[in-house]
């Protein structure tokens, strides 16, 4: 099995849909072209890897962005399905 990486994504404090996909940007080492967009996201983590995320500071978020986060964890979910149909790890658990 491929190793694990660990990756801390912190939203602490974030206020704009755009500093969100930075923060996810930079935490997941995407590249700079990474587009900032839901369909973006899901494309870099469709690609076959093993991951296991740490979300923090999503309680300190606006509430727009909190509903917003909704759609990522969907994403995380499919992400989450995909890795495991190839046989690998994808995990993620939200801390406050």
């Amino acid at each position: 099995m491929d190793e694990i990486e660990k990756i801390t994504l912190d939203l602490t404090d974030c206020k704009y849909i755009r500093d969100f996909h930075e923060r996810i940007r930079v935490a997941f080492d995407f590249p700079e072209w990474y587009g900032a967009n839901l369909s973006a996201l899901w494309d870099l983590l469709s690609e076959p890897w093993s991951a296991h995320i740490t979300v923090i500071g999503v309680d300190t978020m606006t509430k727009e962005l909190q509903e917003y986060f909704e759609s990522i964890i969907k994403i995380f979910e499919r992400a989450k399905c995909e890795q495991n149909s190839y046989g690998l790890v994808f995990e993620y658990e939200i801390l406050s």
